[in-house]
């Protein structure tokens, strides 16, 4: 871990100053109620001295001092090569960036097309650090700031310590936020999916049925649930750092501020589970994932590595698509994509519990392994597995199972994902693939150490660990399978 963090550190830059990344990694986005966190500087320019017939255009927002942000890729590709022992990781480069996107990062609410005028109309100044050391201490007032004020044009690059000052007027430009409106039951049930919160991530688990994202026909998605309802109070709305299918389950995290979002989209990102080399000289990775699958029928092996390359095949022109297991005669470009499995539990019945643990992040990696790799399709993969669902016969349920006393059905489902349904006794069951289990550096600790002196004790930092119990289906499948 203390690796992790250093590796993360020497991607931010090399600030002299740990101290001034620490605020860049608390203060680097203003997303919502940013007019209550700018400065008002009161400053009448000289070349602008018509502007005293207006008082407002003699002041200023003034945004934060401009601080890179770390190259997400770059951080990934450090933590991918560190896997070797004895390699000394290269440095990375910090993000390039316009006037016109610092405005843009730190002013989310803002419309791009407002911005771009802004600096269009010559609106927009900047006070940099060298224009501000080269000022006499004598000079004070507004005849100091004239001075430093100049005008920056939207593809002027930013400097280390620049700051942006904004027309005071764009504080009466509307907020459009778009959001979903939801009952109280919905709310409640929102809540009760949280398994884990703290300053930097929240962690969930994801019921099976209810979309992630937003997308065509769908009215509420967890992230846009996330943004509204599990703020509790932050300035920020959670964000996602990666994905499940829609009709899978279990951990899914968000991130809670600009800041743990970087750095955990460089931990999500692939080929980066062999980030770091343990003592023994073992890989250990940064990420770790444990799904559970129920599968028809049983692997040859019981356990082993998938390394099978996938692509797209688009079908019905254009209208459909499918992943499937790409081999080098095929020519259809393909991503390298790397599973681990092991049976934890066989049936009489032909089917088997798998353990499966995602090394790459693959579109339906582990579905299209499980089908065409090992031949076993996850029940409920209607996509993957149809020809193995043709014939589909339910399980007998052994008369226990069925008592009231037994099983409690879903106590809330606001929502309508139909939860008390899709076991192997039914005649459609639901997808049986759940992510039980994730462990990942904590990203609270680290944002915290990355405000502390240089020389500040990162070894006692440790991953979390999470753990989500099986939905509903699959909890009732594993008991009729395995009684």
């Amino acid at each position: 871990m203390a690796e992790t963090i250093a590796l993360f550190r020497r991607a931010s830059l090399r600030s002299s100053n740990i101290r001034e990344l620490g605020f860049l990694l608390s203060n680097s986005i203003f997303n919502e109620q940013f007019a209550h966190q700018y400065t008002t500087t009161s400053t009448i320019s000289r070349d602008d001295s018509v502007n005293e017939k207006n008082p407002k255009m003699g002041k200023w927002f003034t945004l934060p001092p401009f601080s890179p942000t770390p190259n997400a890729s770059s951080v990934a590709k450090i933590l991918s090569e560190s896997r070797v022992v004895g390699k000394r990781s290269g440095e990375a480069t910090p993000t390039s960036i316009t006037a016109l996107k610092w405005v843009l990062h730190c002013c989310p609410k803002l419309p791009r097309s407002l911005v771009q005028k802004l600096f269009r109309l010559r609106q927009v100044r900047r006070e940099s650090i060298g224009s501000n050391q080269s000022t006499s201490a004598s000079d004070s007032g507004t005849e100091c700031q004239d001075h430093r004020l100049k005008r920056v044009s939207a593809k002027d690059g930013m400097n280390v310590g620049d700051v942006i000052f904004l027309p005071v007027t764009v504080q009466e430009f509307p907020s459009h936020r778009k959001g979903c409106t939801c009952n109280e039951d919905e709310i409640k049930y929102i809540h009760s999916l949280e398994i884990h919160k703290d300053s930097a991530i929240i962690v969930i688990n994801k019921p099976p049925g209810m979309p992630v994202q937003g997308g065509s026909g769908i009215i509420k998605s967890l992230d846009m649930l996330g943004a509204t309802y599990l703020r509790s109070g932050s300035s920020e709305p959670p964000r996602l750092v990666h994905r499940l299918d829609r009709d899978s389950s279990g951990i899914l995290v968000m991130a809670r501020t600009q800041a743990s979002a970087t750095l955990l989209h460089s931990i999500f990102r692939e080929k980066t589970f062999a980030a770091s080399i343990n003592e023994n000289g073992n890989a250990k990775r940064i990420l770790q994932r444990k799904y559970w699958a129920l599968v028809i029928g049983v692997p040859r092996r019981a356990k082993g590595v998938i390394s099978a390359p996938l692509g797209k095949v688009v079908l019905d022109g254009g209208k459909s698509e499918r992943i499937t297991v790409v081999s080098d005669a095929n020519g259809i470009s393909s991503q390298h994509a790397v599973t681990e499995y092991r049976v934890i539990e066989t049936s009489s019945d032909g089917y088997s519990w798998l353990e499966l643990c995602p090394l790459t992040g693959r579109k339906h990696q582990l579905r299209v392994h499980c089908a065409e790799y090992l031949g076993t399709p996850i029940v409920g993969d209607y996509k993957y597995g149809w020809q193995a669902h043709r014939n589909w016969i339910p399980v007998p349920s052994p008369l226990k199972f069925d008592m009231a006393t037994k099983y409690e059905y879903p106590s809330m489902d606001p929502f309508g994902l139909n939860l008390e349904s899709g076991s192997v006794a039914e005649k459609q069951p639901r997808l049986h693939l759940h992510c039980r289990q994730m462990g990942l550096p904590n990203a609270s600790m680290i944002l915290q150490k990355m405000q502390a002196p240089l020389d500040c004790d990162l070894s006692k930092l440790g991953s979390q660990d999470f753990v989500a119990p099986l939905p509903w289906h699959m909890q009732r499948s594993w008991d009729i399978l395995c009684s």
